[in-house]
């Protein structure tokens, strides 16, 4: 099935009001620009999403938001990435175990940029930090929720990918390398699953996406040509509902 679908199979896809019912969705990096676009949109076809993120009051904002919408009752995980332990992990796998008994989708959409510079210039504590938060935090969640995954009738992990982790790119640094060593996990864990389990799981670039980390980014561009985070939607919903069962180690442009 795999082998047959394109990337314009995703972003011109038209899910069904219900496509996640009853599924519960994980999502970090929830407060704001992606990931709380992602979150709203998954509890609008039916989600029960689980909000993780450093920014309480941002969180109950996306939480309020939801309950509004008359969408299910989501669950705040409070956690900064930057510093969080296995232990605190294996925590916060016990809750979602002893609260939901399974999980069926995880969105890895957090993430920094660090800095805009050469690497001959970039601070090694910088480099730490983009390299925790954008890779080490999203193995230690993974691994942590895998179990939880394996309990779903069709798990589906996604990554957040970048165009300058396919091709290098001169000052992106600590990030560029960040996304590289994701686009590598992604398919590594894809092989690991494949024909073994229920689990599927796949990257998504973004592409230039109107979020606070693209201002930081291009300070001189405007916002309003950039594409939202709205207008992008239809590649996550189609990844982590069941109409993408069989799409495994595949990168998605969520722009064509």
């Amino acid at each position: 099935m795999s082998e047959t679908i394109t990337n314009d199979t995703a972003t011109q896809y038209q899910a069904p009001a219900d496509l996640l019912k009853e599924k519960v969705i994980l999502i970090t990096g929830a407060g704001d620009g992606i990931g709380r676009v992602a979150a709203k949109t998954f509890a609008a076809h039916g989600a029960t999403v689980i909000l993780l993120g450093r920014t309480v009051p941002k969180l109950e904002a996306v939480y309020d938001e939801i309950e509004a919408a008359g969408g299910a009752k989501p669950a705040i995980l409070p956690v900064d990435l930057s510093e969080v332990r296995w232990e605190e992990l294996e925590y916060l796998a016990q809750g979602v175990d002893q609260e939901f008994g399974r999980l069926d989708g995880l969105l890895h959409n957090a993430g920094v940029l660090g800095q805009r510079t050469p690497m001959a210039n970039y601070h090694y504590a910088t480099w730490q930090q983009v390299m925790q938060i954008n890779v080490n935090a999203a193995f230690g969640l993974t691994k942590a929720m895998l179990p939880l995954l394996e309990e779903s009738k069709a798990g589906s992990v996604i990554f957040t990918g970048s165009g300058v982790g396919l091709k290098g790119r001169a000052y992106w640094g600590a990030y560029a390398v960040s996304k590289f060593a994701t686009e590598g996990m992604m398919q590594t864990l894809a092989d690991e699953v494949d024909g073994v389990s229920n689990i599927r799981v796949n990257s998504i670039n973004p592409g230039a996406t109107r979020t606070n980390m693209r201002a930081v980014a291009y300070p001189a561009e405007d916002p309003a040509s950039v594409t939202t985070p709205e207008d992008i939607m239809p590649t996550y919903l189609y990844l982590m509902g069941d109409d993408s069962v069989g799409v495994n180690g595949k990168q998605f442009n969520a722009q064509g």
